[in-house]
């Protein structure tokens, strides 16, 4: 799932939690996350997948493909 950078924001991969470029990010739309400026909830975990929240449980299961933001 492609994840839309209209607007202010960056990409985050999912596997080492570092902000890559868009590029890179488009490329692998698996493994990053399009994070919009100012958003997200503090002390949680997003799948790189669908970039809907998840609980702790299925990020600790997941650690590839989850973010956890902060």
């Amino acid at each position: 799932m492609v994840k839309k950078s209209g607007g202010g924001g960056h990409y985050r991969s999912a596997i080492s939690g570092r902000y890559v470029t868009k590029s890179h990010g488009k490329r692998s739309p698996d493994t990053t996350v399009f994070e919009k400026t100012g958003g997200g909830a503090t002390g949680s975990a997003r799948s790189a997948k669908s970039g809907q929240f998840v609980t702790e449980g299925k990020a600790s299961r997941n650690p590839r493909t989850t973010v956890k933001e902060s």
